[in-house]
């Protein structure tokens, strides 16, 4: 689930920070431009795990901070495909099951990735596993708040860089669908057994 990414960048060390120990005061600033960001196609960044190489340290004219190339690692949150995660529902829609793992809540279980058979109550805003016995059949519902446990079986990234303001004539207003996407989701599965509400396999 958390992975350690190898990343590079130049880190602008105030002059009010010349004070401080420079690994020190560059934890600081990487941590204050990456934690709790998404990287795209690197994945969640969570904390600083450490730095591996400085490289010289420049001055510029203009400018009295120090400027430094750094090669660090940083812990990511990423899972791998296939693995096997437990989180909570958020909230049902057409759409799905919207699942959160408390410090990520981007994570959809569509229709087809649900139990079969299946339906989407409209009355309780709820998907209902219609679980069969030799006594009948069963609802099972996806209430909010239960732990589910679920398989990811994608993942998604979307680079929400603004481009900028779109002259007049030039098209395409950004909707606000566009500003909502997230930078990185996952698609997660509960088709197999074992995977669903945890209460489920308590009682079936």
């Amino acid at each position: 689930m958390f992975v350690l990414a190898e990343m590079t960048d130049t880190v602008r060390i105030a002059p009010w920070q010349f004070n401080t120990k420079l690994n020190d005061a560059i934890a600081e600033v990487l941590n204050k431009k990456l934690a709790n960001k998404v990287v795209h196609n690197v994945g969640l960044c969570i904390a600083l795990h450490d730095i591996t190489k400085l490289e010289d340290s420049y001055l510029f004219p203009g400018d009295g901070a120090s400027h430094t190339k750094v090669h660090f690692r940083y812990i990511v949150f990423r899972p791998f495909m296939d693995e096997i995660l437990i989180g909570k529902i958020r909230s049902c829609s057409r759409d799905g099951v919207h699942v959160s793992l408390g410090f990520f809540d981007d994570v959809l279980i569509a229709p087809d990735s649900l139990q079969e058979p299946k339906r989407f109550d409209e009355a309780e805003q709820l998907w209902v596993w219609e679980y069969e016995t030799e006594e009948g059949t069963h609802d099972l519902f996806m209430d909010i708040n239960e732990e589910i446990r679920f398989r990811v079986i994608d993942e998604t990234f979307v680079d929400t860089t603004p481009v900028g303001p779109k002259t007049i004539g030039e098209g395409a207003e950004v909707t606000d669908k566009d500003a909502k996407r997230s930078p990185y989701s996952l698609t997660g599965s509960i088709t197999e057994p074992g995977l669903g509400v945890l209460l489920w396999w308590n009682s079936v």
